[in-house]
């Protein structure tokens, strides 16, 4: 871990990142080709803090707080001034399951806190049961509502949103 740092990502760097999916999720493309369009947007309009976890200067995670709401769908009661929602947690498939997305967390959580926030929220789909417990042990209980989402391709997704005091 030693060779492990996170960061708060360069506009730069997350449209890398955003290029590294659109290049390796062909069933997803088109989706991914839009959110790269939304996330430059977002942080150019200051919408959004990226988080980046690098190992040996390569980013292995990430995470996304998401500061105003008119970027979100079904933001009411997901973002205000002290609450951010969290979303886009990605870890390379070689690196789960050995912590460092845990350090990547505890260092966004760190950064909200000290920006003055006193929530955070999160949406998963009802069958992402793996993703549920882990937000659960993260502090996620408090069940706020349920409501459909629609990606750029059109397709719906249900979606469960939960909220934690920081």
């Amino acid at each position: 871990m030693n060779d492990y740092i996170c960061k708060i990502a360069t506009l730069e760097e997350v449209a890398a990142m955003m290029d590294f999916y659109i290049e390796n999720d062909p069933e997803d493309r088109e989706n991914w080709i839009k959110w790269k369009e939304n996330a430059i947007d977002n942080i150019k309009n200051n919408r959004t803090i990226n988080y980046h976890g690098l190992l040996n200067g390569k980013v292995i995670c990430e995470a996304t707080a998401a500061i105003n709401g008119k970027l979100i769908q079904n933001s009411e009661d997901l973002i205000n001034g002290e609450t951010a929602y969290l979303l886009a947690f990605r870890t390379m498939p070689d690196y789960r399951d050995k912590g460092y997305f845990s350090i990547l967390y505890n260092f966004l959580i760190n950064d909200l806190k000290e920006r003055g926030y006193k929530y955070a929220t999160i949406g998963v789909e009802p069958d992402e049961l793996r993703n549920k417990e882990i937000y659960k042990h993260y502090g996620f209980t408090e069940h706020i509502k349920t409501r459909e989402e629609t990606n750029p391709d059109g397709t719906t997704i249900t979606v469960e949103y939960y909220r934690k005091e920081l």
